[in-house]
């Protein structure tokens, strides 16, 4: 069962004869046309709490409290950071990131810059950018109107899921080592690197690279994340810098 958000604060309620307070689920009719799958998808999303409160505080997907779930655990979103955002639409995570990069005492040093095909309306102080993360110019694109060394490099990209569960991890961990070699090229020391993976997590050469060039990685499935869903994230703290040609060597 999906736990509600903190602070979440619910509309639709019956106190039963015990005093406890429980929600009352809201009930789709099946209308001319509509799958039965379809049906399933819109009674969860009026019954979720995170999709509740994500409209109450005006965040574009529930996928913002991951973030929030995410960063409240291991602490990588500070005021004065610089961050890129791959396959950011709708927004939710650049929302998230520019609440506390662009806030507080080193507000004036922070960045969010987003990259995504899809067209995502603008978000105040969020440099946004449409196009393919995996285009050949994307990468220059990304650092240009970022201007510098990011702080943090964060993805929650995921390719179209075909119901193969071996294909949809492939797919999902291509995306994932391509932001991961994005996020070596780009990253000032003690840099983080957040990014989606299925159950099962990092593997191989993958692991080795992060291993090798953070000081800290881990894995998390926040709240937030339905339970019936594979995906997870891992989180790689610390980045060691990047190394010279003699150093690989």
């Amino acid at each position: 069962m999906t736990k509600p958000p903190r602070g979440y604060k619910g509309s639709k309620r019956s106190q039963g004869e015990s005093g406890q307070v429980r929600m009352k689920h809201t009930k789709v009719k099946t209308a001319r046309g509509r799958k039965l799958s379809s049906k399933l998808w819109l009674e969860r999303q009026l019954n979720d709490p995170y999709v509740i409160e994500a409209k109450r505080k005006g965040y574009r997907s529930r996928a913002a409290f991951k973030l929030i779930e995410l960063n409240e655990k291991f602490d990588f979103l500070k005021s004065g950071a610089r961050v890129v955002d791959l396959g950011a639409a709708p927004g939710g995570w650049s929302q998230v990131a520019a609440e506390i990069v662009l806030a507080g005492k080193n507000a004036g040093h922070g960045k969010v810059v987003a990259i995504d095909i899809q067209e995502m309306e603008e978000i105040p102080g969020v440099a946004i950018l449409h196009q393919d993360f995996m285009a050949d110019d994307a990468p220059d694109a990304l650092k240009a109107a970022l201007g510098g060394e990011a702080d943090v490099v964060m993805s929650d990209m995921a390719p179209f899921a075909i119901g193969h569960a071996s294909t949809d991890h492939l797919r999902i961990m291509a995306l994932c080592e391509a932001g991961l070699h994005f996020a070596l090229e780009v990253l000032a020391p003690d840099g983080v690197f957040l990014a989606k993976v299925l159950q099962g997590g990092t593997e191989g050469d993958l692991l080795t690279i992060l291993k090798r060039d953070f000081r800290i990685v881990r894995h998390a499935k926040p709240p937030a994340s339905r339970q019936d869903s594979a995906e997870m994230y891992v989180v790689a703290q610390g980045f060691r810098g990047r190394q010279t040609e003699e150093e690989i060597g």
